[in-house]
């Protein structure tokens, strides 16, 4: 027998969320699926689309209009704070990333952080405060808004440069904790603004991968910090690390968070397994091979995969490449239907 569809998709990641059953698993990215062909079809481009918010809600809207992704996400980048704190931007054209010159920081240490008083105000910040406004007018009751707010990790690399900041929690880790307490206060300002302009949840990026740190680094500098970010805002946030973590999941399952987004370097049948339940996993479809380089099919095992796995919500392992084929992105929807189909037809579906 068919299954049948009887939540929202706003309810829908909302259980989700929360590790309750839910009708269909939801396909929901927390970082972004804004693509190239996808700016074309609405006429909003970057880098405009990152800073003003009308531009910014028309195409974070696809998501779920031409997707049918079950959550709208309009923080497409990173960078929104460390251009609002003074970090120095290259902003690009439309096919590719704004990022931060992170070769050229703006502080070397604690007692050069400060918030600016119009922080909130920014043009960058209130690009993603008021795209989220006009969304939830739009889409509030049907669909998942999903904010961002940096985590003090990442803030680091961006105002102190990856190299600075790295060096600093080797020579002196009382310093740089002393910098991430400050840097926290950031992240939580952004969090409880884009809370009060309507968003359903938040993904808390602090790029602590195992690329470039070891496992106890999440432990000794980021465990506690994260568990007091689960405390203070109040909606339920979506943990992501780029790259390998499965060394360091068995911390993160402990930071009290709704949810880890994960990287498809890890093996999501290993990752659920250490994750134990105790924190819910978003992801993994690989984004350079699978979603930008291969075809619906190929796309279809890897969902599958995580399917299979028990993965909570099915969706890319991070922002997609912006050159990425939109039948690639559809199938993902696609896939995780069918899987439900098929185990139904079976008789071995269930709610997850």
């Amino acid at each position: 027998m068919p299954f049948v569809e009887t939540m929202t998709p706003r309810e829908r990641v909302l259980a989700a969320l929360a590790r309750k059953p839910v009708d269909l698993t939801p396909v929901s990215s927390p970082t972004n699926v804004a693509t190239v062909d996808l700016m074309d079809l609405v006429d909003s481009y970057f880098p405009e689309a990152n800073r003003d918010p009308e531009l910014n809600a028309r195409l974070a809207a696809t998501g779920y209009t031409e997707l049918g992704f079950d959550s709208i996400m309009p923080y497409f980048t990173i960078i929104q704070e460390s251009s609002a704190l003074g970090c120095e931007m290259q902003w690009e054209g439309k096919d590719n990333w704004p990022t931060v010159r992170m070769s050229r920081p703006i502080w070397k240490g604690p007692q050069d952080i400060k918030i600016p008083r119009n922080f909130l105000e920014h043009r960058d910040t209130k690009a993603i405060t008021g795209s989220i406004e006009i969304l939830k007018k739009l889409y509030g009751k049907e669909v998942a808004i999903i904010g961002k707010t940096m985590g003090p990790w990442t803030l680091g690399y961006h105002v102190f440069g990856v190299e600075g900041f790295l060096l600093m929690s080797i020579d002196d880790p009382a310093r740089t904790m002393e910098c991430m307490h400050k840097l926290k206060e950031i992240s939580v300002l952004y969090g409880e603004a884009q809370i009060a302009a309507g968003a359903d949840a938040l993904t808390f990026p602090d790029h602590a991968t195992g690329d470039l740190v070891s496992g106890e680094y999440y432990k000794r500098f980021l465990l506690e910090l994260h568990q007091e970010m689960a405390e203070r805002l109040k909606v339920p946030l979506i943990l992501h690390i780029c790259g390998f973590t499965l060394d360091r999941l068995d911390y993160i399952a402990q930071n009290r968070m709704a949810a880890f987004h994960f990287d498809s370097k890890n093996d999501p049948a290993k990752a659920v397994q250490i994750a134990g339940g105790r924190i819910g996993l978003v992801g993994n479809i690989n984004n350079p091979l699978t979603l930008y380089a291969r075809g619906p099919e190929e796309v279809r095992a890897e969902v599958f995969r995580c399917m299979d796995a028990g993965v909570n919500m099915i969706a890319p392992e991070c922002a997609v490449p912006l050159a990425t084929k939109l039948e690639n992105l559809l199938e993902i929807p696609r896939a995780v239907r069918a899987w439900h189909q098929q185990h139904a037809s079976n008789g071995s579906a269930k709610k997850r």
